[in-house]
């Protein structure tokens, strides 16, 4: 994180103050920028509030005078119906003001995406696509990786505002190119952890130990982001959500979501993706149940018990 502010910086709208967007904001703050938050939930206003961030009484009210407009929301259509309103509110399209920037960090159908931008640029303003991924963690941390779908000279600039939120931001290319980019992303860790998990448990079947296990894939060709930072057993990695009763840090929804999602553009590009259908079935019923709540490494778990080899 760049915890330095940006020359000017510009006035921020920041709608969507949950688990991921309220520390993004309260980072922003802390570097300088002034930033007016919103959420619909009344806790995460009074986290906001304590964190210095301005508290506006709605979300019109907090793009009045924002020159940059950032939402983080669960979903498409939560997206669109904030920028043109819904059940005759007024839509953050017609409350921000003119030369405005829509950056919105949620994770969404990349044909979503595109309408949203398409949507704020026929109103007159700049639009950006930027979902993030690193969780909680590098959300508080300020660590976040940043997929970026944007024109060149609106991506240049949003960084400085992304460089203060995260460690590394990656331009994709022009608008939806951000959410193809952390679509295909999660595409291969939901397949990955839903592979790692499956050697544990046969390792288990075998007899081999968890360290042994891990110490040798760890360092052989079977290595992965899955295995080696959020392992699905507790023991060999100590920060793993596997050590705390599997306490979300990406959550079993949240990964469900997003393989939903690139099961979405899988039907519409036509590509023969079997695994990465596969993985959005296996995530839909654990989180159908108690995995919705649960690290979505805890599909271990699952797992165990289909092989009858429950821990």
């Amino acid at each position: 994180m760049n915890t330095s502010p940006t020359a000017t910086p510009p006035r921020v709208a920041f709608l969507g103050l949950g688990h991921m967007g309220g520390p993004m904001a309260v980072n922003l703050v802390q570097a300088g920028v002034p930033v007016t938050g919103f959420d619909v939930v009344p806790a995460a206003l009074d986290v906001a509030r304590k964190n210095g961030i301005t508290v506006a009484d709605s979300p019109q009210e907090a793009v009045r005078d924002a020159q940059v407009v950032i939402t983080m929301f669960p979903s498409g259509q939560h997206v669109k119906a904030a920028y043109t309103g819904a059940d005759g509110a007024e839509g953050l399209l017609a409350a921000a003001p003119a030369g405005a920037t829509f950056l919105d960090c949620s994770t969404i159908n990349i044909s979503e995406a595109q309408e949203v931008a398409t949507l704020a640029k026929e109103a007159g303003f700049k639009a950006a696509d930027a979902p993030v991924s690193g969780g909680v963690v590098g959300a508080q941390a300020g660590t976040l990786a940043f997929m970026v779908g944007a024109p060149d000279d609106v991506y240049q600039e949003i960084y400085p505002l992304l460089d203060i939120m995260g460690a590394r931001i990656v331009h994709c290319g022009d608008n939806g190119m951000g959410q193809a980019a952390k679509i295909c992303n999660n595409m291969i860790l939901g397949i990955s952890m839903v592979a790692v998990s499956e050697a544990f448990v046969l390792a288990e079947k075998l007899g081999l130990e968890h360290q042994a296990m891990y110490d040798v894939v760890s360092k052989a060709s079977g290595q992965c982001w899955a295995l080696t930072t959020n392992c699905p057993v507790p023991g060999p990695v100590p920060t793993s959500p596997a050590n705390n009763d599997y306490q979300p840090g990406f959550g079993g929804a949240l990964m469900s979501k997003d393989l939903n999602l690139a099961v979405t553009a899988i039907e519409q590009t036509g590509v023969d993706a079997q695994m990465g259908q596969l993985a959005a079935e296996i995530y839909k019923k654990f989180s159908d149940g108690e995995g919705a709540r649960q690290d979505f490494s805890g599909i271990i778990n699952t797992i165990r018990e289909d092989s009858g080899n429950a821990k």
